[in-house]
């Protein structure tokens, strides 16, 4: 079966990092499907894309949503071989003032939801005997941390361990589990540091490479775990991070 005879499941995906995901992972001869809660963004990222995309709206924090969609799929499309757990939120704010609806919110998107996608996902793969990708959207902040996004931190180092275990519970039925987890990258979430010099400073400090990386390096990385090219790779996180995992002091 050739890539082009594949479906790939994007979510959060109408702009940003899900969409160059979708990009990258489209060249390669997947069949894209496009998830994400803002619906008119979505719809139009899909014909923009053309070549049959498809966009379905869901709430990733909601799981019956997500279990309706990947229902939906499976009736208009079949089952997916490649599903790429994208969405996400930080919903950011003082530690000591966090309330545990906003934490809860979170991890519901964050981890809950990648966790029901990706069930829900690799259910269908061992049903149809496919031999799937799967790749979680993790961040540089499953290893560090920053005060001001904690469930947003927590969120991802559990992104990470699920990424493990998965890849452990699936490697018998041929599907692997991966993860990427960015650093500061050139999106939505960023804008506010675009916008304020020192801000921008303080991010290339740290930044051995000197630059915020671009939505498609994302993209690309996520595209080479999806091949055949990362077939002997599961259970792994590939930072894209410009090298700041691996910064111990600036000078």
């Amino acid at each position: 079966m050739t890539n082009k005879t594949k479906l790939a499941l994007v979510t959060g995906a109408a702009q940003g990092i899900g969409l160059a995901c979708a990009e990258a992972l489209a060249e390669d001869g997947y069949k894209i499907l496009l998830a994400d809660i803002q619906e008119e963004t979505v719809q139009r990222a899909a014909e923009t894309m053309g070549n049959g995309t498809a966009a379905y709206v869901c709430d990733m924090g909601d799981s019956a949503q997500i279990l309706a969609m990947f229902d939906r799929i499976e009736a208009e499309h079949g089952p997916v071989h490649c599903l790429v757990n994208n969405a996400g939120i930080a919903n950011p704010g003082d530690f000591l003032t966090l309330e545990e609806s906003q934490f809860r919110k979170v991890i519901d998107v964050n981890l809950t939801g990648t966790f029901i996608a990706l069930q829900r996902a690799a259910k269908s793969m061992v049903e149809h005997n496919i031999h799937g990708s799967i790749v979680n959207m993790t961040s540089i902040n499953a290893q560090v941390a920053i005060p001001s996004i904690a469930a947003y931190c927590a969120s991802k180092g559990g992104a990470m361990q699920l990424t493990k275990v998965a890849a452990l519970a699936l490697a018998k039925n041929g599907i692997r589990v991966n993860a990427v987890g960015p650093g500061s990258i050139d999106t939505e979430m960023m804008a506010g540091v675009n916008a304020n010099p020192e801000a921008m400073k303080n991010v290339l400090s740290r930044t051995p490479l000197g630059r915020i990386g671009t939505p498609r390096e994302i993209g690309d990385t996520v595209a080479f775990l999806a091949s055949d090219k990362a077939s002997y790779i599961t259970g792994e996180t590939i930072y894209v991070d410009g090298g700041r995992l691996g910064l111990n002091y600036t000078c």
